[in-house]
């Protein structure tokens, strides 16, 4: 048996590679809207009354929990994950918006014995399969470079908490830095730059920074906020240059020539789910923890997300 905490849009998208891979699950959430909304959707009937709740009726305990709720309440239903005594967890991304947060959680699932694993659904792209298998095959990365940058003019739209938006690097961001990180290395040092503020991210909004990785990539990233832009990731070898953008897609420029070209990959589970989630929760629900995201992972680079964003309390 499997929990699915939250109701809400990404719970859909989980439910259906849920029932394609014929696995038992509950739904555990909270409003009556996004439950209803939920099983309308999939058929699924929703357990009301938020996780705390259902905790209490002493219910016999999963082989594992996806938690898909807001990113407001990703540490705290996490941490009582941790404590009710599941042993297997896998938590959208962020996971919490401050080092505090992971920091708790690492030490909570150490405690207690889970494991703990942060979802972050691109490392799963078939493009991104694809990519690091050629980037293998000529000899590793030599750099990389990568933007993050968000529409601001969306984002302030958005009905979401002042805490989440303050945060909206770690809380999305994330994604491409993540991702970027896990084709060329983590930062072995890294120099970072900020400037500008908006009314709901006051920490910065123009972003730059480069470094060298672990593996011994050099690579630099960009990100400005109050401009045009889009998510990117762009890894080179001795050979080519691969380019991810938008992510889903994977082209080449070859050494010494000009154009990029589409490189033909078989897409077709992202095409039937959400990209990238049908293999991440195999490979969770399987126990094949190689390319997922470990809280451990996630601690370690939460400092350098920080130091990215401008983020000082």
């Amino acid at each position: 048996m499997i929990w699915l905490i939250g109701s809400g849009p990404m719970s859909v998208d989980y439910a259906k590679v849920l029932d394609a891979q014929k696995h038992d699950y509950v739904v555990i959430g909270r409003g009556q809207n996004s439950a209803e909304n939920f099983t309308k959707q999939t058929g699924k009937e929703v357990i009301q009354g938020g996780l705390e709740q259902f905790i209490k009726s002493e219910p016999e305990l999963p082989e594992a929990a996806i938690v898909s709720v807001g990113v407001a309440q990703l540490y705290e239903t996490t941490l009582a994950l941790i404590e009710s005594g599941v042993k297997n967890i896998l938590v959208e991304k962020p996971g919490g918006i401050a080092q505090s947060e992971i920091d708790t959680l690492y030490q909570c699932s150490l405690d207690n014995s889970c494991n703990v694993y942060i979802a972050y659904n691109r490392r799963f792209f078939s493009s991104v399969i694809a990519a690091r298998a050629k980037i293998a095959a000529e000899g590793g990365v030599t750099s990389f470079n990568f933007e993050l940058t968000e529409w601001a003019h969306i984002i302030e739209k958005i009905d979401l908490p002042e805490k989440v938006l303050n945060k909206w690097f770690l809380a999305n961001s994330t994604h491409v830095a993540d991702l970027a990180f896990y084709l060329g290395g983590k930062p072995k040092s890294l120099a970072s730059f900020v400037q500008g503020e908006l009314k709901w991210h006051t920490a910065g909004s123009v972003f730059s920074g480069a470094g060298i990785s672990e593996s011994g990539a050099l690579f630099n990233y960009a990100s400005n906020w109050e401009s045009a832009g889009r998510w990117s990731v762009e890894v080179l070898t001795k050979e080519n240059r691969y380019v991810l953008r938008p992510m889903e897609v994977l082209q080449v420029q070859k050494r010494g020539t000009i154009p990029c070209v589409d490189v033909a990959v078989d897409n077709s589970l992202d095409q039937d789910f959400k990209p990238g989630l049908y293999r991440q929760l195999d490979a969770f629900l399987s126990k094949n923890d190689e390319n997922l995201c470990s809280l451990e992972e996630q601690r370690q680079l939460f400092y350098t997300y920080e130091r990215m964003a401008g983020y000082t309390k």
